[in-house]
């Protein structure tokens, strides 16, 4: 097992014995070793090659956090192929969408998930191989039982396979993100495993806490690059704020990564819970996905301490900027300077701009990518030079620092005046009875728009009149008036994706339509 075993894991310093934990789920506390993860990958990419997927072709997986999702990903990347993970969160007609626009071969589902896939089947004009994992489903293979019959050994054909993941759609429709899939052989170490290793030291002597489903791109990049590398990696199967401290605590978790809403659920737990728990062993916080408020991220630093750091990126990663908590302190509010590719701040025709002005963030000599099938989006992220826009607005200081200030599809114009919602979020979020807030533009009939706050109310406490105009004023006492919602609406919980993104597109359209 030790030869074949290498194929996994030869990117970092050695490689681990066979029976060492690779990964485990948190809840069911299923355990996976370097071994087994050689075997079952191995096995995966035999019954792929069984059912005709060959390489270059594409498969989906539609399935919460579970012990054979890595287990998929890890035999995809050995077989050549692109698998695509699917949101759990969509609907069965975004479902369908994917796996027709993907051209998947065969569709792996969960057995909770089964009757979102078959509507999603029905959907699909091409044949598809389906199965379900852990349940006998009319209509479906059995993932399980198909998987135990095929051979532990490597296929004869191995090359290197990637991911194709889904925009999280909040401005818009998914779309799918493809990069060149790398010549060579599988078990390779990519521009991803490099910079990720380069930044955050994910090696053997690692344990990475995973807080986010799976099917996102960060938390299955993070989770495959540490297993890549030999560390070890500790799955949650659904983020609970006191939970998630408890598992640094009892697994002596080292690196971890999250998002803004995680830092603020674990901020408002009662003091007495928050800080009952050990957290010393950690080495390495990263957080991403979303703005976090600076006031935010300062509590965490006196909490954590300085070892929190930041990177901003796209599913596309068509460039990347990281920060480390000191860097931070002295440029509180950026996101970092470019780790990959070269950062230019543009207008809205494409033209770069000077120093300090705030336009159109765009990428140059970072990685190439195309949305799957959709040529005209693709080329709407270009300029006329070849960079590259995922369509956020931010400035860069002297010192090369990226600030985002929001999202162009978000920005409120009122009375041709600009406003960016992300400052507002930032004020709201930090008032004591606010789990979570979103503000954008709602019709107006003299300024065209005016800013509106549609705000989640923390557990225990009313959403009343009183506290809208509370909010408000809270607001106003803290930025400049015309940037202070006008009125505020109250909601049991804001549509935001547990990867952080919130799908603001959804509020906005109900007062725009």
């Amino acid at each position: 097992m030790t030869n074949s075993a290498r194929m996994l894991y030869p990117l970092g310093d050695g490689a681990q014995h066979p029976e060492a934990v690779a990964y485990r789920m948190c809840r069911s506390d299923e355990q996976v070793t370097f071994g087994q993860l050689e075997s079952r990958s191995n096995q995966i990419a035999h019954l792929l090659r069984e059912c005709g997927v060959q390489i270059d072709d594409h498969i989906a997986i539609l399935m919460r956090n579970q012990r054979e999702f890595l287990e998929i990903c890890f035999g995809a990347e050995r077989a050549g192929i692109y698998y695509t993970t699917i949101s759990t969160r969509l609907t069965a007609s975004e479902i369908g969408l994917i796996l027709k626009d993907c051209g998947a071969k065969l569709f792996i589902c969960d057995a909770d998930l089964i009757e979102a896939g078959n509507e999603a089947r029905r959907t699909v004009s091409t044949p598809i191989r389906c199965f379900s994992v852990n349940v006998d489903a009319a209509g479906w293979e059995n993932w399980t039982q198909r998987l135990a019959l095929q051979p532990q050994t490597r296929i004869p054909d191995e090359a290197q396979g990637l991911d194709m993941l889904y925009s999280s759609g909040t401005t818009g429709k998914p779309k799918g993100v493809k990069w060149p899939r790398p010549s060579g052989p599988a078990g390779q170490r990519t521009f991803l495993v490099d910079l990720l290793d380069r930044l955050y030291g994910y090696g053997d002597r690692c344990r990475y806490l995973s807080t986010a489903p799976l099917y996102h791109a960060a938390p299955l990049r993070h989770s495959m690059t540490t297993l890549k590398l030999g560390g070890q990696a500790v799955i949650m199967e659904q983020f609970d704020a006191q939970e998630s401290l408890a598992m640094i605590e009892r697994h002596r978790i080292t690196h971890s990564q999250w998002v803004p809403t995680m830092f603020v659920r674990m901020l408002k737990l009662p003091a007495e819970e928050r800080l009952r728990y050990d957290l010393g062993s950690m080495r390495m916080v990263v957080h991403a996905a979303a703005p976090c408020p600076v006031e935010i991220k300062e509590q965490m630093i006196d909490w954590w301490g300085p070892i929190i750091q930041e990177y901003y990126a796209g599913t596309e990663n068509n460039g990347f900027c990281s920060i480390t908590c000191a860097q931070w302190m002295t440029h509180k509010g950026s996101v970092g300077r470019a780790a990959l590719g070269v950062i230019h701040i543009c207008d809205d025709g494409g033209r770069e701009i000077p120093v300090g002005q705030t336009g159109l963030v765009y990428f140059s000599d970072g990685p190439d990518f195309s949305y799957h099938n959709d040529p005209q989006k693709t080329a709407e992220t270009r300029n006329g030079l070849g960079w590259s826009t995922l369509g956020d607005i931010g400035r860069v200081d002297e010192e090369g620092y990226l600030y985002l200030v929001d999202r162009k599809a978000f920005m409120i114009i009122s009375g041709g005046v600009n406003i960016y919602p992300q400052e507002v979020e930032a004020v709201l979020i930090g008032h004591p009875e606010v789990a979570d807030v979103a503000v954008f533009g709602v019709p107006n009939a003299d300024f065209g728009e005016e800013v509106k706050a549609v705000v989640q109310v923390l557990e225990g406490h009313p959403a009343t009149p009183k506290l809208a105009t509370d909010l408000i004023d809270y607001c106003r006492a803290r930025i400049a008036d015309y940037k202070c919602p006008r009125s505020v609406d109250f909601v049991k919980e804001l549509p935001r994706h547990p990867t952080g993104k919130l799908h603001k597109k959804i509020l906005r359209d109900r007062y725009w339509n």
